[in-house]
């Protein structure tokens, strides 16, 4: 069997950050509905649309979730639920699922804006980016439009509503329901809002179409597919190239109804990928006469993809496997509202990592996301669903799926297509619809709208039911059988299923907490502690998953496995698993990094593996151990070398080398003997020559004396969203990290920025986000400093009660 998939790309809307704008031409223009935002929480009094008096609300800025600042509270979306996917049968009270904080309820949120007298006869849209949850969207107190789907795209054409020359009101209702989620949803107009004015006569709302059916070296076909809102006008598009130089120009020829159809040629053409993500742009021009109607802009990357039985995925005609990991939306302290300073700084970490791909899970990605991940190389899997017609949760999108689904497909598609990080579709995660025909009938359904929509894509669903999904034939009808979990089941599976191919859509599930260590070192599922924290020694999982080593083995040894999306690269909040029972526990374990995105020991382990530019070494645990003097204290490294001699305050404790022993042996080296003494302890690793590389070292840390600050970046934007993610480590005298203090720290930011959220990374804590104090974990915790809109410099200081303070100054320019 073969499957070849082309690839697309997407319709880029230009980000802005100020309130009125031209995109491309006069008569094109798209405004971010940032500011002047007045909300209200807990109000589902209909005449809100009408009256306009909304001297009380509270003032904010959109993208905004309203439930980030919290407090904490065991009591918030308390269920009595079983969890099937965890193999529970019987229902138990889960405290933390959703994170613990106070997103349920209605919210009422207002705006007030003018369009110029000149735009009376122009087509005005209003684009939604996604609104959690249930909008409904009023403009002058009419109603206008609505949609169920908190995280999908959709617009509405607000031309026969809106007021030229004169102030108009936009009011936004939204409701979270309780038990509408399995972790953190977020709340609000936590995306981006868009007002959209152009000719009437003119390209379609995600009326672009970019694939490029034949590609190679020599040459590529770039077929352009565009929709217009009516016939008799001439398009003319240009590609530009990554510096915006002509590449080449093409006048529509042929039309179909009101679709333009267009095939250019590009010589030797850049080809995107992870490691070149070449971006070219197309400019679709529409005139009447030499009257130029409207104009769009959409970057695109030139790129072939295939899926073929026995051989696996190929980019670029080159064989390959998904380095990948599954990421929820929450931006940890900053909850669900997008920030795209917070998305770059995730992927950079993972990049680092040598991660090549993402899943967003289990949900619509942003577009912010998508665009970030075409520039930076991150191949995509783009989910829909974690819900069909059969419930996980009481009010989770079962109730709308019969209605809906299909829209909310095709609104995806169509607004993301054209990204050339997508390559591969998911129409749902770990569905209840996987038992029985009626599933199988589901999944055919929307596999067979992606394909109309698409049929340059592959589509998978993530399936933990694979005994049923090999009997009920719902996994053989899937273009990708993805497997989440199940590693036991591979085998049996590749043999029942017809594609001569698997995915691990979902892997590892291991859990840890960063800088936390257990003993006896032993594997274990589902183990849990009195402080609600788990070893950092990478060796304990759930019930339902596994460590990462038996995937590698998988990965490694089986051509017929594609690759892998680990769960997840960072923590999320909402599913502590396995302290899904225990208070206080808001936000998970599961991540590589924790909740402010400082890695754990368990990212290097996939970095030894991932990342074949640059070596790593990584030595585990920390060398604290007051009162385990003479106790057996095993020793871990993470490594892409094949050797490497630990010693101990200057005595070797003998040399390991990787072997197929075991999982475990094979991709970590391990002394499991270690007796602690305080001291020095230093890992040295060979080549296959046996010369020594690299060394790593763990000293013993004296009394904490000072604090030490680490900005991401020292000059940011100064357009009020822009920031600096500042890691605050405490030190002893001479200067070695203290590993297990938790002092308080308290910070102030003086100057053209203003102190944004905090965050130390433990699962545990229930100190809020945005307030300017908060304890050390496990001896450190990340400071969000933001921009302002005026070019500046801006002083943090972080105290601490018995630490010498520290500063750090940033700077703020356009």
């Amino acid at each position: 069997m073969r499957r070849s998939y082309p690839f697309k790309t997407f319709l880029l809307l230009l980000f802005f950050v100020t309130t009125t704008l031209t995109v491309s031409s006069q008569q094109r223009t798209e405004v971010l509905l940032t500011d002047g935002w007045k909300f209200s929480k807990g109000n589902n009094d209909a005449s809100f649309a009408k009256d306009f008096n909304d001297r009380a609300w509270k003032t904010v800025t959109v993208p905004h979730d309203w439930a980030i600042e919290g407090p904490f509270d065991k009591e918030i979306d308390k269920q009595m639920v079983a969890i099937v996917q965890n193999g529970e049968s019987k229902p138990s009270e889960k405290t933390g699922r959703t994170g613990a904080l106070p997103y349920i309820g209605e919210a009422w949120y207002r705006n007030s804006f003018s369009i110029p007298a000149s735009t009376k006869g122009k087509q005005v849209i209003l684009q939604f980016d996604g609104a959690m949850s249930e909008p409904k969207v009023y403009l002058n107190g009419v109603k206008v439009g609505e949609w169920n789907y908190g995280y999908n795209y959709f617009y509405i054409d607000i031309t026969d509503h809106i007021l030229a020359g004169q102030k108009n009101v936009l009011a936004v209702h939204l409701n979270n329901q309780p038990k509408s989620s399995r972790w953190y949803p977020g709340a609000g107009l936590y995306r981006n809002v868009r007002l959209i004015t152009k000719d009437k006569v003119s390209i379609e709302q995600w009326g672009v179409s970019i694939t490029t059916p034949e590609v190679s070296k020599a040459f590529a076909k770039v077929n352009i597919k565009t929709r217009l809102s009516a016939t008799g006008a001439k398009l003319v598009t240009q590609i530009l190239d990554n510096k915006g130089r002509l590449v080449m120009s093409d006048t529509a020829k042929t039309f179909f109804g009101n679709a333009a159809d267009q095939n250019i040629k590009i010589s030797n053409p850049d080809l995107w990928s992870p490691e070149t993500p070449y971006l070219y742009t197309a400019v679709s021009k529409l005139y009447q006469g030499n009257k130029l109607l409207d104009e769009v802009t959409t970057r695109f990357g030139v790129r072939s993809i295939s899926y073929v039985a026995g051989t696996g995925f190929s980019l670029n005609g080159t064989v390959r496997k998904f380095k990948g990991v599954c990421l929820h939306h929450d931006l940890g302290p900053l909850g669900t509202a997008i920030n795209v300073a917070a998305l770059r700084r995730q992927l950079m970490i993972l990049k680092d990592m040598g991660c090549d791909a993402i899943r967003s899970s289990h949900n619509m990605p942003s577009l912010e996301q998508l665009e970030l991940c075409d520039e930076l190389g991150f191949m995509f899997l783009a989910e829909t669903f974690d819900e069909w017609a059969k419930a996980k949760v009481e009010n989770g999108y079962h109730r709308f799926f019969q209605q809906d689904a299909e829209k909310d497909v095709v609104n995806l598609v169509k607004a993301t297509r054209n990204h050339p990080c997508i390559v591969m579709w998911s129409s749902g995660n770990e569905v209840p619809d996987q038992f029985g025909a009626e599933g199988v009938k589901r999944a055919k359904w929307l596999q067979e709208i992606f394909h109309r929509e698409d049929p340059t894509r592959p589509v998978t669903v993530g399936m933990d039911q694979v005994k049923a999904t090999m009997a009920s034939g719902f996994g053989a009808l899937l273009d990708i059988p993805g497997l989440n979990y199940r590693v036991h089941l591979y085998h049996e599976a590749y043999k029942a299923f017809p594609q001569g191919m698997l995915l691990g859509s979902e892997t590892a599930s291991t859990v840890s907490s960063r800088g936390v260590y257990k003993f006896p070192v032993v594997k274990a599922k589902n183990k849990t502690y009195s402080d609600f924290q788990s070893s950092s020694y990478d060796l304990e999982c759930c019930d339902w998953s596994n460590v990462p080593d038996d995937d590698f083995v998988m990965q490694d040894d089986k051509p017929w496995v594609i690759g892998e999306f680990v769960w997840t690269g960072f923590d999320y909040l909402g599913e502590p698993t396995p302290y899904d029972e225990s208070w206080p526990s808001r936000s998970s374990y599961f991540g590589m990094c924790d909740l402010a995105g400082i890695p754990k020991d368990r990212y290097y382990l996939y970095r030894s593996r991932w990342n074949t530019e640059k070596p790593t070494l990584h030595l585990l645990p920390h060398w604290n151990w007051e009162g385990r003097e003479g106790q057996t204290t095993p020793v871990f490294a993470y490594t892409n070398y094949e050797s490497a001699e630990l010693f101990l305050n200057g005595k070797s404790l003998g040399v390991q080398k990787k072997s197929k022993d075991t999982p475990q042996n094979r991709y970590r080296l391990m002394w499991m003997d270690v007796k602690y003494e305080p001291g020095t302890l230093k890992v040295v690793a060979y080549d296959k020559a046996g010369k020594a590389v690299a060394e790593e070292t763990k000293v013993t840390a004296g009394k904490p004396y000072r604090i030490v600050l680490d900005p991401d970046r020292k000059q940011i934007v100064a357009d009020g969203k822009d920031i600096s993610f500042v890691t605050a480590s405490v030190v002893d005298k001479n200067g070695n990290p203290c590993p297990t203090t938790h002092e308080r720290l308290n910070f102030e930011v003086t100057g053209e920025g203003k102190f944004k959220a905090v965050c130390n990374g433990d699962a545990t804590s229930l100190e809020m986000f945005d307030q300017p104090t908060m304890k050390l974990f496990s001896g450190k915790l990340v400071i969000l400093v933001q921009s302002t809109r005026k070019e500046g410099k801006m002083m943090l200081k972080v105290k601490g009660r018995s630490l010498k303070s520290a500063e750090v100054a940033l700077t703020s320019g356009k």
